[in-house]
This record gives structure tokens, C-alpha cells and sequence, in this order.
């Protein structure tokens, strides 16, 4: 995938992949980055939670118990643990899902702002030659690049066809 670089003097993002031809958009996301990510996500935010229990264990614990100190936290390790893998069982399927619907839209809209971006370049093209043949009358070239401006405005809804009345 290729990513340019963004510079003053032009405002195009390209997504344009080496392995298809030039003209064809590689969709950035990843639905397996976005997996990981929840499975990152759920198993963080478990740890968490087994070393907050863990720690709430070691201070109810009696301190009458010798040796190393594994020894004497064997108990909090083991609901720190007990704690970390229930809310992994809990939270992991549900990240899941909720990552894989996400990631599902977000490639939905991104390939629709890479299609908009394409039909915007290729009317542009159009208008540009348009302009520069010198068969085509004046009134028609100023027509379509006023559309082409209200287009790239969002303001075409419902005005294009109307023609001034003299």
C-alpha cells in the first residue's frame, strides 16, 4: 500500500495499492489489526482487573505466613489470576464482535471516500479537456464547471437541470 505524502498544494490522499493497477484502491483497514486490538484491549483491561483483586487479596491476607514472597501471596496470585481469566472469558467475545462490526463499517467508508475520491478526479478530468477543446461553446463549459464547483460544495442537491430565464 502506498500512502503519499501530504503536501500544500494538494489536498488528495492516495490509497493506491502497487500489487492491482494505479487506478485501484487498497482499502487501509485491517480487519485482523482490528482483532488483535480488541484481543490487546480485553486481555489489558483482564490483567487489570486480576492485579486490582490481587492486591485487594494481599491486604486481607494474615501476615503470620513465613517465607519468600511468592509464598506469602501464593493465595493473591491465585485470585489475581482466577479474577484476570473470568473477565477475560467475559469481555473477549464481546470485543470481538464489536471490533469486527467496526472494522466492517469503517472499510464500507472508507471505500466509498475512495470511490467519491476517484469519480471526483475523473470529473475533473473531464471538465479540464472539456475546457480546453476549442469545439465546445463557451456556455457549455462554464455550465459544467459551475456544476462540477457546486458538486465539489455539496450544494447540487435538487439544482442541477435548471436553466435561467431571459
Amino acid at each position: 500500500m502506498k500512502i503519499s505524502a501530504i503536501n500544500s498544494f494538494s489536498n488528495q490522499v492516495n490509497f493506491k495499492s502497487k500489487r492491482n493497477s494505479d487506478t485501484e484502491y487498497e482499502n487501509p483497514i485491517s480487519r485482523s489489526t482490528e482483532r488483535n486490538l480488541a484481543i490487546l484491549g480485553s486481555v489489558g483491561g483482564s490483567a487489570v482487573v486480576g492485579a486490582i483483586l490481587g492486591g485487594l487479596t494481599t491486604c486481607l491476607e494474615t501476615k503470620d505466613v513465613t517465607g519468600g514472597f511468592f509464598k506469602r501471596h501464593k493465595t493473591a496470585a491465585i485470585v489475581g489470576a482466577a479474577a484476570a481469566a473470568v473477565s477475560l472469558i467475559f469481555t473477549l467475545p464481546s470485543a470481538l464482535y464489536n471490533r469486527k462490526v467496526s472494522a466492517y463499517i469503517k472499510e464500507k467508508e472508507m471505500d466509498v471516500f475512495s470511490r467519491d475520491r476517484e469519480l471526483k478526479s475523473n470529473l475533473t478530468e473531464e471538465v479540464h479537456t472539456e475546457v480546453k477543446d476549442p469545439d465546445v461553446d463557451l456556455d457549455k463549459k462554464l455550465d459544467d464547471n459551475l456544476k462540477l464547483q457546486m458538486a465539489n460544495r455539496g450544494n447540487a442537491i435538487g439544482i442541477a437541470n435548471v436553466t435561467p430565464q431571459s
